[in-house]
């Protein structure tokens, strides 16, 4: 999957400038339950919290990361995992299965005395 590839869907997804991965956020649809369902053929969305975070830790999106990352949360999704955290060595990245929205994202170094919540599955990488 081309992490720079951006498709409008019922005018709903956008770029972030600094990372160039698909952003969730905006206007509403009239059929949330088809947007979803769109959404999860397409992939995994990052959240605008998310994007920004991915461009201030520095951590690089390439193809390999997101198929990888996209392979385990549809393993989690399968297990009936519905906010996941999924640790690699490229950083750590909080899931919400149901819509493929990646909420958060942090380094190791991000890990130093931290907590999650409300989280019900962890994947590692």
């Amino acid at each position: 999957m081309d992490v720079n590839r951006i498709q409008k869907l019922h005018g709903v997804q956008q770029t972030s400038q600094q990372t160039g991965v698909r952003t969730q956020g905006g206007a509403g649809t009239n059929n949330f339950q088809e947007l979803l369902r769109a959404g999860a053929k397409e992939g995994l969305n990052f959240s605008k919290h998310a994007a920004k975070r991915l461009d201030e830790r520095g951590i690089h999106m390439d193809n390999t990361l997101m198929d990888n990352l996209e392979h385990v949360v549809e393993e989690a999704r399968k297990k009936g995992a519905r906010d996941v955290a999924v640790i690699g060595s490229q950083g750590i990245f909080i899931v919400n299965v149901p819509n493929n929205v990646v909420v958060t994202t942090m380094t190791q170094n991000d890990l130093k005395d931290k907590i999650f919540t409300n989280i019900d599955s962890a994947v590692f990488m």
